[in-house]
């Protein structure tokens, strides 16, 4: 069975918009959804960019574009009560490690709902255990389990592998080695796994390699080196 690797953190609306659609792509084509939760804040630092919640006036587009967007698709939005607020207590929850492989999609879409759909504050354990008495699982012992070294290490490991993949951003995804970074890559890859993908790659590649015209200066003093 081909795997499709899904890269998010529950910071990003996208990710939540492509979480609620990706489960039954897979399923259409028998392709196996592996969720993999990562600090999207530390694929900016890596990269070297702001989120879009970071920059006041993209923050304001980026919340037109998702009541727009859950209108037309028929959910409420009601995004998180804080944003950006610190998502590590629901990314490790969120860790197969921890709620177990059988819970962990399930769990995924619980905590996204509450995030984005209910307003919910998901920096607040108080609030992540509730969700997790909603499932139906023991929120006391798994949000005493993720205080530990062990599953801190785990993120932390997740989030570096995402990045030696070359992830930049949330939600990404990776089928075949092939990477699609968004929520609007959703139609892309369905024909890339209907085998009518229409990328020319050596043509893309050929773009790649031309010279760069202008650089900022910020950008060249993040290449210069140490």
């Amino acid at each position: 069975m081909r795997t499709l690797d899904f890269y998010f953190d529950y910071i990003s609306p996208y990710a939540y918009f492509s979480w609620l659609k990706v489960g039954a792509l897979c399923q259409k084509y028998d392709v196996e959804l592996q969720a993999h939760p990562v600090v999207f804040g530390k694929l900016l630092d890596h990269w070297g960019q702001l989120g879009p919640a970071e920059v006041r006036p993209k923050k304001a587009a980026l919340y037109r574009y998702c009541d727009r967007y859950a209108r037309l698709h028929g959910f409420d939005f009601n995004p998180p009560a804080r944003h950006p607020y610190n998502p590590l207590p629901a990314l490790r929850l969120s860790l197969p490690e921890v709620c177990g492989t059988g819970h962990q999609h399930r769990l995924i879409s619980a905590i996204f709902e509450a995030g984005w759909s209910r307003g919910a504050d998901l920096s607040c354990r108080d609030t992540l255990a509730g969700i997790l008495q909603e499932q139906g699982l023991d929120s006391e012992y798994l949000l005493t389990t993720i205080d530990s070294d062990a599953v801190k290490q785990a993120l932390k490991y997740s989030t570096e592998q995402a990045i030696r993949r070359d992830v930049f951003g949330v939600p990404t995804f990776i089928i075949d080695d092939q990477l699609f970074w968004g929520n609007d890559q959703l139609e892309h890859i369905e024909l890339y796994l209907q085998g009518n993908d229409p990328l020319d790659a050596d043509w893309v590649d050929e773009l790649l390699v031309r010279d760069r015209g202008i650089d900022r200066k910020s950008f060249l003093a993040r290449q210069a080196p140490d």
